[in-house]
Order: structure tokens, then sequence, then C-alpha cells
């Protein structure tokens, strides 16, 4: 198929490119950046320009390039994640989940376009362990806006195509600042760090996507390893595996001051999701089964060859 690919130089982006070109798909990635084609081009696709949120643009661009299908992994992080502000900092990538959505959507009606996949998230927010349950009964006020941007790309993409809903990512492209955290101890395990993660290396981000994509999946999906873990057992973990210092222990008192409700609910009071529908339905299985592995093995590209 002829796929186009926004947000084709993100960490799951730059991923999913090369399993595509190397399934045999023609892939046109788009970047908001010309300084960035080289990169798609060097990753076996052509390149062109594009900002998601302006529709006329987006219509265009899905016309010229008459692809077959439209894989959506845009987004707007940039390091620096100031998760005490939830809200403010997922506000760009927000406008992403709905407004470009809703353009990319759009435009694949307008192109006759029938197959979508989209990058949705569970990482944090899980309010049970399949994609039956609601994302979460009661967020933090927090991160109240971020949630309504999720369930609203869910909304508009599950009867036209696959939202994937992806733990929480590591891996290249994906947990540099993460790690930086780490052996800055600046991530401590909060009270009992009972807090249960679902994690998700970007290679196996980047396979389910082109499983979603290849079967004409529709639905949504939760894509996540085979090992979610409390906090407890995975922070000390990453710590090892980047050889930083053991986190520190703080009080859940202490938490909420510094670092806000929504990371201490994160760190003590998260749930774990299952990934057997995606399995199922999707063919899919991830590379990286557990986060023990990857983050021992799979944090950098030379780690992860080496595996």
């Amino acid at each position: 198929m002829k796929v186009l690919v926004a947000g084709a130089t993100g960490a799951v982006g730059r991923r999913l490119v090369p399993q595509l070109v190397e399934r045999g798909h023609d892939v046109v990635g788009t970047t908001t950046s010309p300084a960035k084609f080289g990169l798609l081009h060097a990753l076996g696709a052509d390149a062109v320009q594009l900002n998601a949120l302006v529709a006329v643009e987006v219509q265009d661009v899905v016309a010229s390039t008459q692809p077959d299908a439209i894989v959506h992994q845009a987004t707007a992080l940039a390091g620096n994640t100031d998760l005490k502000h939830f809200d403010r900092t997922f506000a760009p990538t927000n406008r992403l989940r709905t407004e470009g959505t809703r353009n990319l959507l759009a435009a694949a009606t307008a192109s006759g376009v029938e197959r979508f996949v989209a990058q949705s998230y569970i990482g944090w927010n899980a309010g049970g362990a399949t994609e039956d349950a609601p994302l979460t009964g009661d967020p933090p006020a927090s991160q109240r806006q971020t949630l309504a941007a999720i369930e609203e790309l869910e909304s508009q993409v599950r009867d036209r195509g696959a939202a994937l809903r992806y733990g929480s990512l590591y891996g290249p492209g994906a947990s540099e600042e993460l790690v930086e955290l780490i052996h800055k101890r600046a991530i401590p395990v909060i009270g009992d760090g009972a807090g249960v993660w679902s994690w998700l290396h970007v290679d196996d981000a980047a396979s389910a996507a082109v499983a979603a994509l290849e079967c004409g999946a529709r639905g949504v999906f939760n894509v996540v390893d085979d090992d979610p873990a409390p906090a407890a057992d995975w922070l000390p973990a990453l710590a090892a595996a980047v050889g930083a210092k053991q986190p520190r222990h703080i009080p859940v008192w202490l938490a909420r001051r510094v670092a806000g409700d929504a990371v201490t609910r994160m760190m003590t009071d998260g749930h774990g999701v299952s990934n057997r529908k995606a399995k199922r339905e999707l063919g899919w299985e991830p590379r990286w089964s557990s986060w023990r592995d990857g983050f021992a093995h799979g944090l950098t590209d030379a780690e992860a060859v080496a595996a």
C-alpha cells in the first residue's frame, strides 16, 4: 500500500517508517519542518511538509499523495515534560489528537482513503484492564483536558479505523528524558509505589501500527507489553539498568505538594491493562514482552541491535 504517516519523525514515526518500507509499502512521511526531510529520505520515505492543524493543508497533501492508508502518529512533545501542570504540557498534543485527527479523517473521506490508524494512549490512565472499561473514572483536575482529548480521538476513529492505546513508551527517541531524570534521582518512589504501569517499546508500538494497518482493523486496542508492574518494581529496575543510584522514597503528602495530584496518582494508584485483544485481532506480539528485558537491552539502538 501507499501509506501516509503523519508525524513520521516522532518517536514512534521514525521506528514505523522503516518497518513499513521493509514490508514493501510505499511511504510518504510528514513533518512540520523541511529540515527533517533528509531524515525521512534516509528512513526510506518520501517527505512532505504538513501542519495537521491546518485543514486545507491536510486536504491538499492527502489529495496530492493519494495514499491507500493514513497512520496518525503526530504529537508535539519536545522534552522538559512538566507533569505537575499536565494539561498545559500536553495542550499542543491534545490539539493534534482532536483537531488533527478530525482534519486527517475528513481528508481521508474526501480522497476515498479507507484505512486509518491513530495513536491513542493508556499508559497512566487505565480505568480497567480491557478496552471496554473507561479510560479512568475520576481523573485529577490537571489531566481532565488531556483525557477528554484522548476520548475524543477514540470516538472519532473507532468506527473508521484503529485507535491504538499505547502504554508508557520507552526505547530510542522515547525515554532519554526519563533516563536523565533517573540519573538525577528526580523520580522517587511515592508512598508504597503501588501504581501499576503498562510499558511498551517504541519498536513494538510501530509493529502494532503495521499490524493494524495491514489487517484493516477497526476499534480500540490496548497495545502494551505482557508485564504490567508497580512503580516500586520498575523504577528501581530502570535505575539499575542505566547505572544510576536507586530512587529516593517520599511520602504521598509531600509528593502531592511537590509533584501534584496527577503524578502522585500515577505512582500510587495506576492500573495495568491487558493486550489480549490486540494479540487476538491484530495478530500482533511484542518483541519486548517485558520491560524487564527492554530496560536492560532495548533503551538504545546499540543495545537493541546487540540483543
